[in-house]
C-alpha cells in the first residue's frame, strides 16, 4: 500500500500527474490535484517524475 501526499503550496495544478498516473489516484479540485483514489497508487512514481514543481510524495506504507 502507498501513501500519496502533495504539497499544495508547491502544486501549480498543471494537471501532468492526472494525465500520467496508469491507475486514476489524481483528481483536480479547486485547481489543485489531490490523490482521491490514493486506495489504487502501485507505487510507480510517474506522478513523481512528471511534477516539476516537485510536489508529490510517495511512500509504502505497511497494512
Amino acid at each position: 500500500m502507498y501513501k500519496v501526499e502533495i504539497d499544495n503550496e508547491k502544486c501549480v495544478g498543471c494537471e501532468e500527474c492526472v494525465d500520467v498516473c496508469p491507475s486514476d489516484v489524481f483528481e483536480m479540485k479547486d485547481e489543485k490535484s489531490v490523490p482521491a483514489n490514493q486506495e489504487e497508487c502501485i507505487g510507480c512514481e510517474s506522478c513523481v517524475e512528471v511534477c516539476e514543481s516537485e510536489a508529490i510524495t510517495v511512500t509504502e506504507v505497511e497494512e
